[in-house]
């Protein structure tokens, strides 16, 4: 098995949960996307030896790990609060998604005039700490999005991001989701 010589920075990226996108706006990770790209086969042969699994997505890598039971419960409350999360950014434009970009202050602006969109990050009030003002939930969903590598700070000086390819992550999670015709009259609303 040959794998490249930039195997443990992958390892190092991928290990914490995040994603190497073909579209950061850093070099060294769209370096590793394309080294990712070439060795494929080799790299998941590689990692899936030590219990990774290398996934690719649409535009970008990440693991994956067999999981017991028990993480089964984390996992669910975790796809509630991406389904929350995208499900607002969704309502604040439908086209927001990988390449989208966007600052805090147009979404803020955006609030003032759209109830349905307020209400939404209200309830996104849960993942931010308890946060009463908009502007201090909205940074708190940011971040954590920036955190797990689905948006990236692209301007330090207009605050402007950039949504990853790794946003389709977050997509083809909720497009999954498929819920019977016979079940659908006995989920609360």
């Amino acid at each position: 098995m040959n794998v490249p010589k930039h195997t443990s920075d992958i390892f190092e990226l991928l290990s914490k949960g995040q994603f190497i996108c073909s579209n950061s706006g850093k070099d060294s990770v769209r370096k590793l996307y394309n080294i990712i790209d070439e060795n494929f086969d080799d790299l998941h042969d590689y990692f899936s030896s030590i219990n990774f699994i290398l996934e690719r997505g649409d535009e970008y890598f990440m693991f994956t790990r067999e999981e017991n039971k028990a993480d089964l419960e984390r996992k669910l409350e975790a796809a509630f609060k991406w389904i929350d999360i995208l499900d607002f950014f969704k309502t604040v434009d439908h086209s927001f998604s990988a390449g989208y970009r966007f600052t805090p202050s147009d979404i803020l602006v955006k609030l003032t005039v759209d109830v349905n969109m307020k209400n939404k990050l209200e309830g996104l009030k849960k993942y931010s700490g308890g946060k009463e003002k908009h502007a201090e939930i909205l940074d708190k969903v940011l971040d954590q999005l920036r955190r797990d590598n689905f948006i990236e700070l692209e301007n330090e000086i207009t605050n402007s991001y950039k949504t990853l390819a790794s946003f389709h992550y977050l997509e083809r999670l909720i497009l999954s989701i498929n819920i019977a015709e016979s079940v659908k009259n006995e989920i609360p609303e």
